[in-house]
């Protein structure tokens, strides 16, 4: 998955990683390498599944789609 970032130096130093397409997915580093890092595994931990957030019908469908 290929995603869209923003890096942006931080005022007080380090960096800021916002990714647009994921509302609130931000997160932040010392060093571009380190907020990169850390950023992935804020993707990561976004578009984990959680199995409470997630009530089905034994009626519903799992499918895939490519976008």
């Amino acid at each position: 998955m290929r995603l869209r970032i923003i890096l942006e130096p931080s005022d007080e130093g380090g960096y800021t990683v916002i990714v647009p397409s994921l509302p609130g997915c931000i997160s932040e580093g010392d060093t571009k390498e380190e907020a990169l890092t850390n950023i992935k595994e804020a993707i990561a931990l976004y578009l984990e599944l959680v199995e409470d957030d997630q009530v089905f019908s034994p009626k519903s469908e799992n499918l895939e789609i490519n976008v």
